[in-house]
């Protein structure tokens, strides 16, 4: 079964397409990398598969619900932690778990149990306390990642989730998230720009390009023997000659 399934799924903006015919295939139980440089329609794709903006034109499948006619259902099995987070700064680490939990219609106990959960697993206890405000970035990160999970979705989508963090809490978050897969809890639906990172944990690669899809497959029908840096700069077309600075190259004038 496929966890997305997607047939030419198009959004313009202003006439100008952001995502263009795309068409997607991620396995159920894959941790699929999607890939591509900035402004490739990366974002824009998961907040149509997720039902926070509609496709001008396509078809989309998440989970096995068409999301033209059935968004709530999709809406209700995935976990999304996006590029802006969105946490409420003024509760406590421990409040903002809870009320997402209550929100996805968990018991106010049951809330609480998987909040000292997630906290514990996240590295968080000792500041579920602490209003969200005073949270360092990667601590952020990591309880958006909480929030995402706490409600127990099929497939989870992850909108640049190492952007700005440091790598022992990248390491923490890459092992949590690859213990999902490997015991088949959900699917995982990923985009990143540390390649070196995204490299170890996926096991499925889209590649776009201008809001069209350049690739997809497994990480190993993608890469091949190169590295996925290398196929994805060749893919993208992205590596260019590198210009020296004038005023700081050597025996050039000021």
């Amino acid at each position: 079964m496929l966890a997305i399934e997607t047939e030419a799924l198009t959004r313009r903006f202003d006439g100008r397409p952001a995502v263009e015919d795309l068409t997607l295939s991620v396995p159920e139980g894959a941790f699929y990398g999607f890939l591509g440089p900035n402004g490739a329609g990366k974002s824009t794709t998961i907040k149509m598969l997720t039902g926070l903006l509609a496709p001008t034109s396509g078809r989309a499948r998440v989970l096995g619900h068409d999301l033209a006619t059935d968004a709530l259902a999709v809406k209700r099995q995935v976990g999304v932690v996006p590029d802006g987070l969105g946490l409420f700064e003024r509760l406590s680490g421990v409040e903002q778990l809870r009320i997402h939990a209550r929100l996805s219609g968990l018991a106010r106990k049951e809330a609480a149990r998987r909040a000292e959960e997630l906290l514990a697993a996240l590295e968080l206890s000792e500041h579920a306390g602490k209003l969200v405000a005073s949270y360092s970035h990667g601590m952020k990160k990591k309880l958006a990642l909480g929030c995402a999970l706490i409600h127990g979705p099929r497939l989870l989508f992850l909108d640049e989730p190492f952007e700005g963090i440091d790598a022992v809490a990248v390491t923490g978050i890459r092992r949590m998230l690859q213990d999902l897969v490997a015991r088949r809890a959900m699917t995982i639906f990923l985009t990143s720009h540390v390649l070196e990172v995204v490299e170890r944990l996926v096991t499925h690669v889209g590649i776009v390009r201008q809001g069209r899809l350049a690739a997809q497959g497994t990480l190993e029908e993608v890469r091949g023997q190169a590295s996925l840096e290398d196929v994805f700069i060749r893919t993208v077309g992205e590596e260019r000659e590198q210009k020296a600075l004038s005023w700081l190259t050597p025996g050039e004038p000021a």
